[in-house]
This record gives C-alpha cells, structure tokens and sequence, in this order.
C-alpha cells in the first residue's frame, strides 16, 4: 500500500462521480471499469445525525465476500469524507454510514436524511441496486404488479400485512389467483420482503417471463407467540376477504425465514392440510413429529422444501437437524441443499424466494438442490486456541480467531484484501464467551494478506506462523481452487512440481557497499550445466517493499510453478533483489546480473533477459530501460509512473526491446493517472509498447498478480 509513496500529489487522477444514486452521497465513478461507487458524506452532516463530531467516519455494509458485512473507513479531503469500492457484481446492497469519536468507542450508525427511506426495520440502512448480468431476475419490470398495504384484526389487535398482487391482476376473474404466505424472521420487518428481498422484482419477473403463473403474495406480520390463531384463523380470511384468491388448499403455499419457517413448519404440523405446499428459508422446528402425523403430511401436502446459506448461516446446522428429523419421520421433503455462495443474508433468502415460487406456481421441474449446492452435513470448528489460523474448509470457507489477549476490546477487525477487486476492508470481528474473538466468512479462490485491527493498533495473528519480512503485522493465507485467476495460479502444484526457491548474496553499489539478499526461482529440472543458459527474468518490489514480497505476498513462486507446470513459459530463472535506496540502473547492471550470473547459469545476453517491476519497481524497470537500452529486451511496468526522458535514445530502445508492457489497476489505483501519463509520453515520443487492458482494483497485490500472470508467457518467445 505503500508502494508508490514516492509520488507526489499531482500524480493522482481525481475520480469523477457519474449519476447520482437515490443517495445522494452515492455515484457510479466515470472508470473504465464499471460499477466502482464512491461514497461522499459532508463533514457538516455528521454532528447533527449523531451529535458527535467523528474521528473515525466510515461506511458499512455487505461489501464483503459472501455479502458478509464490513466497513470501509472514509477518508477526509476538505469538507468531505470519502470512500470508493468496487467493482461490485450485479445485485443489491444495504449499507449505513457511521461515525465513532476515536476507534475504542462504539460507531453511531447513520443515513443521509436526503435520501429516501428504505429499509422500515432498520432506519439508517439505505440499499443500492448494481444492475448487470446475473441479477436480471431482481431488475426493475415495467408495468409490473402492485403492493397494497391490508390491514385486519388479528389475535392480539390491529395488524398490517403487505400484499403483491401480479401484473394484470383482475379482481372479478372467475378463477381466484393462487396464493403464497410469508412470514418474517425474528427482527425483521414483514415489509423486509420487499425491501432487501425485493420480492416484487423477483414475482415480476416470473410472472412476465411465463415462468410462473399469476399468482398474489401476501406478506403476513409473525411477530406474534400464536401463530395457528393469526394465520389460519385471521390472516387467511381477511386476505380472502379483500383479495381474489383461492381458499383451497391445494392452490396455498406458505414459507418463511428463520422464525418464520419454524412458524410455517408448525402450520404444517398443527394446522395440517391448510397449505399443500411449504418452504422453510434458514429454518428450523422445534416439535416432533410422529408417524402417524407423517403420514397425514404426506397425504395433504405437495411440496415441503428446505432452503439455507452456507455454513455463516446461523441456521446452517439447525436446518441440517431439520432434514435429519423429517426424515427420521417419514416425512417426504426436498432439500435445495446449502448455497455456497452466501449465509443467513437476503442474498440467500431472494434466491431461495425465486426458486420455491417456480416450485409453487410453475412447473416442478428437478426436485433435487440447484446447481453448484452443496449436501447439508453438519459443520463444525476446531475448538478455540488449538490449531494454527486461519482454518479453511474444503468449501473456501475461512475462520480467523484471536487469542484472548483482546478480551476487554470493544472493536475489533480483520483487515485484509478480501474487497472488491482486492481492496481493504475491515470486517468486524465477533466476541466468544471465553474473549477470543472470531470472524467466518466464504472467500473465492486466491492468496491474501491480513492484520487484525484492534481499536486502531495494527495486530499480527499470531497463531498463523506465515511471515512478511516489509510488513511485520501482516500474515497470509491461500485458498485453493481454480474459479478464480488468482486461484488458478496461486495455488500450490505438488511437490514434485515446484521449483526451488534460494538465497543469493550480492554485494550492493549502495553507499558502504553492503551486503544484499535476493530471492532467486530456478525451475524444477533446472540444470547448472546445461550448455545453453537460461533466460532470466529480474522482478523487482515496490516501495516499502523489498526483495522477500514477490515471494511472501505475491505468491510468485506458485504462479511460476503453475506457469510452468501448464507449459506455458520458457525455462527460466527468476531474481528478485532488493531495489531499495540505490541508483537502480547500476544496481541491476553492476551489482544484481553480475553476481546472478556468477551463481547460475543464465544468460548474460539483453535478448535473454527480463526486467519488471511494480510502483517504485516499475519506475527502476523504466529508468533503466531509459539508461540501457538493449540490456533488457523485456520489460514490463506494473502500476507506473514516470515519462520518457527528453534525452532518451528511442531508436535506440524500440531496437532493442521485443516487449514493452504496461499494466494499472482502475481509477482506485492511485498511479493510474501517473501511468495514462506516462501512455501519453511513451506514444508521443514513438517509444513502442503494450498498453494492457485495465485491471480492476487498487493498487495492490491482486492487479500485481494478474500482471505477472499475463507477463509470463511473453517472455522469451519469438
């Protein structure tokens, strides 16, 4: 984060907001790269909506992976406090902005009183709609159905409930709609359905598509102790009384989250034959079931099935209990399985929604769990303090835990890469009853770096025995798998794969002539006496690095190793010396080849040689292209900076340089602006080069790594 700090303020490109959100604090940034949003709050804003003035201002919602929930710190620049994240994937996200006066004291969550209200159970919570491919289902439909407030008697006085009608819904048809009941979890607001569901959206869309046939939604209020008397005995009749619907309970289905599908489970029990069909959404049941009562379920019902996040899922094992004792029973159920991607959030509950109104109103189709599910099988982990950390489940499920040393903290966050397109933030930790706080949540194929933060003091895990040399409070983990770019190739090959990694010692040009270390790659059949020498690929840190990065935090060895493994570089060897407060040209060329080739056998030809870097590193891969030209006939600059010297020698450089790439992350990427300007330069004074396609993400490991990963297979090829 550090790695360009060298440049000065001038360099960076000022993010332009696009429309405005209905938030008014809220735009879309004019980027290459769509869907980053940056968030604006004015310092005046802050002491009225929470009578402090804030030390520390941030943002916070379901911005991590897995929509878990997590906080972006907002930055001061003038009156404003700001914070940019993205790119987000298409869906919806709730979020609040709030204010703490220092990190030991509790945040004071608030909303822009401009904006409209959204979220009725939660009223700093505003939501943000990202439209895209994957979320079509929960888009806007035009001349979509209608909500309707109804309003009845029930059994402990006045009650409300929401009621989605379908597009051209006719109040006389002959034939009465069929209809689904939906109940509530506990703390939630019956009108949630609608707000962080977005029931409507998601019915609109089935019903126009011929998905589903017409069918109303009524949105019944569960916060009640008598469940059997509000629904069956008041619910019921009054939405019959107000609306065309059936009254048979071949055409009724019911579900509910939480609390309610244990409400709508009960109803199956004790009001049996009322609703042929039932979906429990993160659910659970508290009653038996007997065979006797089994039986009489199978006869009058048509459709039982069981929906839940992952293992995050406070539900998870409480569904899981729920499969094992309807089946214990007798009782004919489906299950959907466990989504992998998300755990007891409305991201789970809107996918959960749509697939049992298919099942509801639509054709059966397959009854086994949707695609990519995984079998409910209960969960568990390793108990507190006794393994390294973090703990990864074959499922790219990760758990941090802290020893109990942050017993009487009252914050405390893992702040790490896990953001949209590798950015940083800080998601919240939760206390355990014995002081050691803990934090599970999915996390996609990759390697990454974290800290705990502890009310504002950087904190090392010190259960996790991985090590970074520049930055002694950080740790790494990896996550296998291959849905990710990264994870491809960030994940370990086998060890008989990999190449060795070693120590070389050289003797620097820095003032004193110190002794320096680097980090050298040769690949697994490397052989010291073969007759032709290897090409050679010299990688250099960036600013506030040194020479252990490449290899500690940006997993370079493993992307070689599955490089090489896949066949898709030459054999090569890698050095990655420390570029730190030296002349770099004459450190690369005096110092770093000269010891290099003395030590293996590589080549000391410019055509068989490479030279890249990141941020500072970039500029030292530039500065010595501009010093040297031939020397290096690959040279790649990642995050950069700089401009083509008024006295360089570019016939000079296009003769002997076969590639010449450039690579950024988006607008989040503070140098981005210094690298269009260096685009600028390099074309203006005909330096041939490849500018490559943007990458999404700040200036971090995961651009870093993407662009090692492109630059690799150029190598060294005719």
């Amino acid at each position: 984060m550090t790695a360009a700090a060298a440049l000065g303020a001038t360099s960076l490109l000022a993010a332009q907001p696009a429309a405005a959100a209905e938030d008014p604090w809220v735009a879309e940034i004019d980027n290459v790269i769509s869907d980053v949003y940056q968030f604006t709050v004015p310092n005046s804003a802050i002491e009225p909506a929470t009578g402090i003035t804030g030390a520390v201002v941030a943002v916070e919602g379901n911005f991590a992976p897995g929509k878990t929930w997590t906080t972006l710190n907002m930055g001061q620049s003038g009156g404003n406090w700001t914070s940019t994240i993205g790119p987000l994937e298409p869906g919806l996200y709730y979020y609040q902005y709030s204010a703490r006066p220092s990190w030991g004291e509790d945040a004071i969550p608030f909303r822009n009183p401009a904006s409209p209200q959204e979220v009725t159970s939660k009223p700093t919570w505003n939501t943000l709609f990202v439209d895209g491919p994957g979320a079509e289902w929960l888009a806007d439909v035009p001349n979509g159905g209608n909500l309707q407030e109804l309003a009845y008697q029930g059994t402990e006085g006045d009650r409300s409930a929401l009621v989605w009608t379908p597009p051209g819904y006719d109040a006389n048809r002959s034939e009465p709609y069929p209809v689904l009941y939906l109940l509530q979890d506990e703390g939630q607001s019956y009108r949630e359905w609608v707000e962080l569901g977005r029931l409507k959206q998601i019915l609109d869309n089935l019903t126009v598509s011929g998905e589903i046939e017409p069918a109303v939604v009524v949105m019944g209020d569960g916060e009640t102790d008598e469940i059997r008397g509000e629904v069956v005995k008041k619910l019921l009749p009054a939405a019959e009384s107000s609306f065309n619907i059936s009254s048979d309970p071949d055409d009724r289905a019911i579900a509910g989250i939480g609390r309610g599908a244990e409400q709508a489970l009960s109803l199956l029990v004790s009001a049996t034959g009322e609703f042929s069909k039932v979906g429990s959404f993160s659910g659970y049941l508290e009653r038996n079931i007997g065979k006797g009562k089994a039986r009489q379920i199978n006869d009058a019902t048509d459709l039982i099935r069981l929906y839940v996040g992952n293992v995050t899922d406070p539900r998870y094992n409480d569904t899981v209990g729920l499969a094992d004792k309807l089946e214990s029973a007798g009782v004919e159920f489906q299950s959907d399985g466990s989504d992998p991607e998300t755990g007891g959030t409305w991201d789970t509950w809107q996918k959960s929604l749509h697939d049992f109104a298919l099942r509801a109103f639509g054709a059966p189709g397959d009854t086994g769990p949707s695609e990519g599910h995984l079998p409910l099988e209960p969960h568990s982990l390793p108990a507190a303090g006794t393994t390294p950390t973090p703990w990864i489940d074959e499922n790219g499920v990760v758990t941090f835990e802290t020893g109990t040393e942050f017993a009487d903290a009252n914050n405390v966050t893992v702040w790490g890469n896990f953001g949209p397109g590798g950015s940083w933030p800080r998601t919240p930790m939760t206390k355990q009853d014995d002081g050691r706080w803990r934090l599970t949540m999915p996390v996609e194929s990759g390697s990454y770096y974290y800290k705990f933060i502890v009310e504002g003091v950087d904190h090392k895990d010190e259960t996790n025995p991985t090590t970074v040399f520049s930055e002694p409070n950080w740790s790494t983990f990896q996550v296998p798998g291959d849905d990710t770019l990264r994870g491809e190739y960030t994940t370990p090959v086998a060890p008989e794969s990999r190449g060795t990694v070693e120590i070389m010692n050289y003797t620097s040009t820095a003032a004193g002539n110190p002794e320096r270390s680097a980090y050298v790659w040769t690949p697994p059949d490397y052989d010291p006496q073969r007759e032709e020498p290897y090409p050679v690929f010299y990688l250099q840190h960036g600013g506030g690095q040194t020479w252990t990065d490449w290899i500690e935090v940006g997993f370079a060895a493993q992307i070689l190793d599955n490089h090489y493994l896949r066949g898709n570089i030459e054999p090569m060897v890698v050095v990655m010396a420390n570029g730190n407060g030296v002349n770099f040209p004459n450190e690369i060329t005096q110092a770093i080849t000269v010891t290099a080739e003395a030590q293996y056998n590589v080549s000391s030809d410019g055509e068989d040689r490479a030279l890249a870097g990141l941020s500072l590193g970039s500029g030292h891969a530039l500065s010595t292209l501009w010093a040297f030209p031939g020397e290096f006939a690959y040279v790649g600059a990642m995050s950069a900076f700089g401009n083509v010297p008024a006295n360089a020698d570019v016939a000079a450089i296009n003769a002997g340089t076969k590639l010449l790439r450039i690579y950024s992350g988006d607008v989040q990427d503070f140098t981005y602006g210094a690298t269009l300007t260096l685009i600028n330069s390099l074309t203006s004074r005909g330096v041939v080069h490849e500018f490559a396609p943007i990458i999404p993400g700040p200036h971090s490991w995961d651009v870093w790594q993407k662009s090692l990963i492109d630059f690799l297979p150029r190598l060294f090829q005719d």
